[in-house]
């Protein structure tokens, strides 16, 4: 195999870096070429995210190192896990782009808003490929960074506030994560991402340090993943642009606090040496209160971005319970809600961005008899929120299934009882918005979408990302069953998982 083959992961991994430097060289005026070159390097990272797939699958190796200092290294590499996160994030990214082109079409201050878009892109390349904790946690801070202009881009005070916030806890999480690999390698341990973990021989001499560095590690990334009690932020940040919102909640952030997580517990512990520590039932715990609560905050919230955000806080915590249930089942159900809430919490967003941007509907009370108007966003909505509450065939309901089945697999039974709970807990503060918006008449006078200047019931350019999205959630759900879906791919990685 050639190196610009076994490079692929440094490509992929320049294509944004190089498009964000491209983009804030041309500056604010030249809209036409700065809209081909994201639409060019979305495009090209696809094609190069799936010919790598197809490398993984074959059992081709990829890697690229650059030695920093004496013993720590920056590491790319490619395996089953990688690819999972990669897909997602390249297809959704493409996806992202075309609609965040249309949403800010007229808005000022595009030319720093794609710059650090792309930016956020490369940062989760890079956590993607990392092939170890210290290229993980380079990234994961360059994350953070790259997304803090993101957050604050609108400069109004309530934005500044959320930005600052978001900065605190993540930036907290970052310094603890850094203490935990630290304290790590002091004990002789190894910063490598290697299937089944590698610090087994360390358990029986430093069992409560390996506690507590798996604690300070596991919060570190538990901030991104909204992990309860350091999910404050995320409500907070909903004050960003609808397309940050779908960045921060189905992309970027969150996900990478979510893959964070299961690389330390399958590929730096390993879900044997979790078990020895006693912290597979705790961070179980962790993740259902996490799943109660952020289903229960949702419920209050009358703000409709406000309840997606809670809405995520519970959702991404499925994937750490099915990661910490540890069986082969519980895994494939934890792994495969990375990609499928990715779909779906994505569509939900850019119709509460649709909503916005169309009719100025930013809360609950406000959807009333919206569906006669627009038909197709909320037809996505719908789509989405039912794969949310885990009604088949759309995607959730394939996460929710082998999430239970695992939780009888692994030991863990009264978890069935959460998964109930947060399905009912789901239609309760989903159900209504569905309600209203096809059943109840409108509340005003809807002004026709051609009075607002659309042929279509809203900006061609938001509609169609929406019912892309909405499509995609629904096909991985009914598709399930296929080596190419999802599912398929996620069992390909949990065969060959050490448990």
């Amino acid at each position: 195999m050639s190196a610009i083959y076994t490079l692929l992961p440094l490509w992929i991994l320049l294509t944004p870096l190089l498009t964000a430097i491209v983009i804030f060289a041309l500056g604010e005026r030249r809209q036409r070429t700065r809209i081909i070159v994201n639409i060019s390097a979305a495009l090209l990272k696809l094609v190069l995210v799936v010919a790598m797939l197809w490398g993984v699958q074959e059992g081709h190796y990829f890697g690229f190192t650059l030695q920093i200092l004496p013993g720590m290294s920056l590491d790319l590499f490619a395996d089953g896990f990688t690819m999972l996160f990669l897909v997602l994030s390249a297809i959704l990214w493409l996806i992202t782009t075309i609609y965040a082109i249309a949403y800010l079409e007229h808005a000022p201050k595009r030319c720093r808003f794609f710059g650090f878009f792309s930016l956020c892109m490369a940062a989760t390349m890079g956590i993607a490929t990392a092939a170890n904790l210290f290229t993980f946690f380079i990234f994961y801070e360059l994350l953070t960074l790259s997304t803090y202009p993101l957050v604050v881009h609108r400069g109004t005070e309530k934005a500044m506030r959320g930005g600052k916030i978001y900065l605190t806890y993540t930036l907290a999480g970052g310094v603890l994560l850094l203490l935990g690999m630290v304290w790590l390698k002091s004990l002789g341990g190894s910063l490598y991402f290697v299937e089944g973990g590698t610090i087994g021989f360390l358990v029986a001499e430093y069992t409560w340090q390996l506690r507590f560095i798996f604690l300070l590690m596991i919060i570190g990334v538990g901030v991104k993943s909204a992990l309860v009690p350091f999910h404050g932020w995320l409500p907070e940040a909903m004050v960003a642009p609808a397309p940050v919102s779908a960045l921060l909640h189905a992309v970027a952030v969150v996900k990478a606090g979510a893959f964070g997580v299961v690389r330390i517990v399958h590929d730096v512990f390993g879900v044997p040496a979790v078990r020895m520590l006693d912290m597979a039932t705790l961070l179980v715990i962790f993740a259902a209160l996490t799943i109660v609560y952020g289903s229960v905050k949702a419920l209050t919230q009358t703000d409709i971005k406000k309840r997606l955000a809670y809405s995520t806080v519970s959702q991404v915590s499925y994937i750490t319970l099915g990661i910490a249930m540890g069986s082969p089942l519980a895994a494939i159900g934890g792994l495969v809600h990375l990609m499928h809430q990715g779909l779906m919490k994505i569509t939900l967003f850019f119709c509460a961005g649709n909503l916005a941007e169309t009719y100025e509907i930013n809360r609950v009370d406000q959807v009333d008899g919206i569906a006669r108007r627009m038909p197709w966003t909320m037809g996505a909505f719908t789509l989405a929120a039912l794969g949310m509450i885990g009604v088949p065939p759309v995607a959730g309901f394939i996460s929710k299934w082998y999430l239970g089945l695992g939780s009888l697999e692994s030991g863990y039974g009264w978890v069935i009882g959460v998964l109930v709970a947060s399905t009912l807990l789901n239609a309760a503060y989903f159900l209504p918005v569905i309600y209203r918006a096809w059943f109840l008449p409108p509340s005003w006078d809807w002004p026709q979408a051609k009075e607002l200047g659309f042929r279509h019931e809203t900006h061609l350019g938001l509609l169609v990302p929406t019912i892309i999205t909405a499509l995609l959630a629904l096909t991985a759900g009914i598709f399930a069953g296929l080596a190419y879906s999802p599912k398929g791919w996620v069992e390909f990685i949990v065969a060959r998982l050490v448990m």
